[in-house]
């Protein structure tokens, strides 16, 4: 028994094999995520036959026209819906998930533990199993061909996982600072904004990082309820816009290439946070 202990410790050969597997796997990971996002970066610099006949190699000439043709070609707009419903849809989603959380874990009542599973139940429902009552739904409420019937649904299906994060982290907070706060006149909306998102910042932010990512690139939805083409959105406008540019591939990889940098960079910006949060704010036993 001693020696199998001796044996699984990280010092033994073992646990350094252990670890170099570890290593060499977020190293495959990390190459399989990032060489395809680096020469779809490369390529956007070039021209199409660069791309076709030098795929692996530095653009001879970097052609930043691309960038400014795919924007002045419709991805402007396509940016600017998707900024729009990210951001509308991360604001009303935490918004709505702090108020119901901290009612949740602060407050004590009859009924608590049914609320609770009632937020929780919107994680069993597939997104895709519901387009047709949605469609109607939309329709009869005049949402159709508006950004606001994608940002209602998108909110709708992130709510269930970001009240969950930030339920666990609420209700971990020492209730002793609530009870401070109420002494001094504090009320729950000023003890709410001045106390437990201040302290929650992490899982705020690792709310509004999954729920971005989903907003930024979710399609299906985006395709089905919105047919203009001023208010399309990235995922969808791409798709007509590789139509109209299927012989100008550098300039398709340019709009890609902008469409990806805004979610890239608020991950990269909220990383330290995201983890944080997700360790804090997890789901407990």
């Amino acid at each position: 028994m001693e020696r199998k202990h001796r044996a699984r410790r990280p010092g033994t050969l073992a646990g350094r094999a252990g670890g170099w597997a570890g290593l060499a796997a977020a190293w495959l990971y990390f190459f399989i995520i990032a060489v395809p996002l680096l020469w779809m970066a490369v390529s956007s610099f070039k021209t199409t036959n660069e791309i076709f006949n030098n795929i692996w190699g530095l653009p001879e000439q970097w052609q930043f026209q691309n960038y400014v043709q795919a924007w002045n070609s419709g991805i402007s707009r396509y940016f600017v819906n998707s900024v729009f419903t990210t951001v509308c849809t991360v604001l009303l989603t935490l918004l709505v998930c702090a108020l119901y959380a901290y009612s949740i874990a602060v407050y004590d009542f009859k009924g608590k533990r049914a609320f609770f599973l009632l937020a929780l139940a919107g994680m069993l429902f597939s997104p895709i199993v519901s387009i047709i009552p949605l469609y109607q739904e939309v329709q009869t409420l005049h949402l159709y061909n508006t950004l606001w019937a994608l940002i209602l649904i998108y909110a709708a299906y992130q709510m269930a996982m970001s009240f969950l994060v930030i339920h666990n982290f609420f209700a971990d907070i020492d209730k002793a600072y609530l009870d401070a706060a109420r002494i001094d006149g504090c009320t729950d909306g000023r003890a709410l904004w001045n106390i437990y998102i201040p302290m929650s910042r992490p899982v705020f932010l690792t709310s509004a990082v999954l729920t971005g990512f989903y907003a930024w690139n979710e399609f299906t939805f985006a395709l089905v309820f919105v047919k203009k083409d001023a208010l399309k959105t990235i995922p969808v406008g791409l798709l007509a816009f590789q139509g109209e540019m299927h012989a100008e591939w550098a300039v398709l990889l340019a709009g890609l290439t902008i469409s990806a940098i805004p979610i890239i960079l608020f991950y990269i910006f909220c990383q330290k946070y995201f983890i944080a949060g997700l360790s804090s704010g997890g789901v407990k036993g």
